[in-house]
């Protein structure tokens, strides 16, 4: 081996050697590294573990100090109670329990044979102390049937006994006589949260605090508005005339009976049919116009409207099997209204148009909310439901339909009872009322049914003005057009109309454009208010309009709109709300 070669040789042994070892050591160090980083995750996963653990044992000692209003308030009066020396039970009358209905008189309430004191919970209720209000005085049994949570719940009962301080005593209850020469005698319990403006007839209507909590309006909850005692009717034997023609016997088309038919056959013949519609009282919100000047009939609030699903047969599948009428030969045959009678004599027509279009859903309503009859003051057995149009062309305890050239006789059509006038006349001296239409499709409306007060600790400086102080606040309602034209706006103001923020359409803002027969619900949780001036006992009025599909929209005020007879008050609602610290 030449000299060369030999250096070449040790040359490339030493660089080998030394790639070698430089790879080796990277590789000791490249292990080292992920030891590290092994550890590292290890002690990262170990601290994490230890969050975990200690944020389960604070999450666990926080539930456990933050239990439910409810169940701190029970068991406070548990240690109280138990703290007493046991006592005689007190023995109240139903009479001493309805004069306890206020704040400052205290919140007693009974439940089967107990009495309660409910004051001290008031603002602890889950649900809110105006909710519980709506009990004072009264057997809360018919409130707790509207939310079963109550009944079904042994929490509910067990905080109910925490507040007992007392039992009826049921034998000084007064006997109850009936009457046996008033005709009123058979009427059905109503629901004790209803206002009532009469009793005989009922008219009655919910409170907005109830109103908006559920989409279909609980039976029990349903406005009710009738003109004479409910009508005791069998069911099983009641028949329903249809007829054609006119009464006039100088007229060549005399009176035909076309059908008798009944409930069994309408059940069994017809295809079931199903809708969700609102019914609208004509003098929804009359007490509104009524603080301008006074107006005819009764002084509603705005609880004169409720929303059900009912069902039954078409009436126009009816009138076509058994009256041979259809959109083809009505009018050859004259036909221009169908007039609906009631067992109360009661009478009212609607446009043959309504009745026919495949497009106007109106029923021959059997069934009220998923029940497999209709409650009797709302119509059992059988009522009409014309969707979009003002209640009273709702016929109740249907007992004929007739088919004619003119519309119902007496004051629910030709009268002026459903008639509106201008706000110039305060009476119908002069005026030719034949010549002024009958209410049928209704005007829109919205009504603010909930708002939060407004808490001045929660205002803040505004972004574009920093002299200017606001804070916000939530509200909810209803709004219905009739005539099936739906809802495509709400518009919600708490500066007197200066402003207005666009509300959140909920339930029923899914209907067809030209089929929207029930309410549609809003809301708007950001509205603003300007603080910048209010203070504590302060009040503000939540205003809230609507627009329908075919753009039409609601009067600023009653002014404008007011009528001897107090119909069709859609103008903008308020609801007032306190100013809190």
């Amino acid at each position: 081996m030449s000299v060369l070669e030999a250096i070449s040789a040790a040359i490339g042994s030493f660089a080998i050697g030394s790639l070698a070892a430089y790879l080796i050591e990277q590789q000791e160090e490249e292990e080292e590294q992920q030891q590290q980083q092994q550890q590292q995750q290890l002690e990262q996963e170990l601290e994490m573990k230890e969050k975990q653990r200690k944020e389960e044992e604070r999450n666990k000692k926080n539930n456990a100090n933050e239990k439910s209003k409810w169940r701190i308030f029970k068991e406070a009066k548990a240690e109280a109670a138990a703290a007493l020396p046991p006592e005689a039970v007190k023995m109240y009358t139903r009479q001493d329990v309805a004069e306890h209905d206020t704040i400052d008189k205290r919140v007693w309430v009974s439940y089967k044979e107990n009495v309660y004191d409910v004051t001290d919970f008031l603002d602890n209720h889950p649900g809110g102390r105006d909710l519980l209000l709506l009990a004072a005085g009264k057997d809360i049994e018919p409130f707790w049937r509207l939310y079963q949570a109550h009944v079904n719940s042994d929490v509910a009962m067990e905080m109910l006994k925490t507040l007992k301080i007392g039992e009826l005593d049921l034998e000084k209850e007064p006997k109850v006589e009936i009457d046996e020469s008033d005709p009123y005698k058979n009427d059905p319990e109503r629901h004790p949260a209803l206002k009532r403006h009469s009793a005989k007839p009922a008219n009655m209507e919910p409170p907005l605090s109830l109103l908006r909590r559920e989409y279909l309006t609980p039976s029990a909850l349903w406005f009710v508005r009738n003109h004479s005692p409910v009508p005791i009717i069998d069911g099983a034997t009641h028949e329903i005339t249809i007829v054609s023609g006119e009464q006039n016997h100088e007229n060549l088309n005399l009176l035909r009976t076309k059908a008798v038919i009944n409930l069994e056959h309408l059940k069994k013949d017809f295809e079931k049919k199903m809708v969700v519609a609102t019914v609208q009282c004509g003098g929804n919100r009359r007490g509104g116009l009524d603080l301008i000047k006074k107006s005819s009939g009764t002084g509603w609030g705005e609880g004169a409207i409720s929303t059900a699903k009912f069902a039954g047969a078409s009436l126009r599948d009816v009138l076509e099997v058994h009256a041979g009428i259809n959109l083809h030969n009505y009018e050859r045959l004259g036909i221009k209204h169908v007039i609906f009678y009631g067992a109360d004599d009661m009478r009212a027509s609607i446009p043959i148009e309504k009745a026919l279009s495949p497009f106007g859903d109106v029923l021959l309503a059997y069934e009220m909310n998923d029940c497999d009859e209709l409650p009797r003051d709302h119509g059992y057995p059988l009522r009409v439901i014309v969707p979009g149009h003002v209640g009273v062309r709702n016929v109740k305890w249907l007992s004929k339909i007739k088919l004619c050239s003119e519309e119902a006789d007496g004051p629910w059509n030709r009268g002026i009872a459903y008639k509106g006038f201008g706000p110039g006349y305060s009476s119908v001296e002069g005026l030719n009322i034949d010549s002024v239409p009958t209410m049928q499709e209704m005007p829109i409306q919205s009504v603010v049914a909930e708002a939060e007060n407004v808490s001045l600790s929660l205002a803040t400086t505004s972004e574009k003005d920093e002299k200017k102080r606001t804070v916000q606040t939530s509200a909810k309602g209803f709004a219905w057009s009739g005539g099936g034209r739906a809802i495509i706006r709400v518009d919600v103001s708490a500066n007197n109309g200066l402003t207005w923020q666009t509300a959140t359409l909920k339930e029923g803002s899914d209907q067809p454009l030209s089929k929207a027969w029930a309410w549609t619900f809003w809301e708007i949780d950001d509205l603003e208010v300007d603080a910048t001036h209010l203070k504590p006992g302060d009040e503000i009025k939540v205003l809230v309009k609507a627009t329908d599909a075919s753009y039409n929209a609601q009067p600023e005020n009653p002014e404008s709109i007011w009528n001897l007879r107090g119909l069709n008050n859609n103008s903008w609602h308020a609801f007032t709300v306190k100013v809190e610290e």
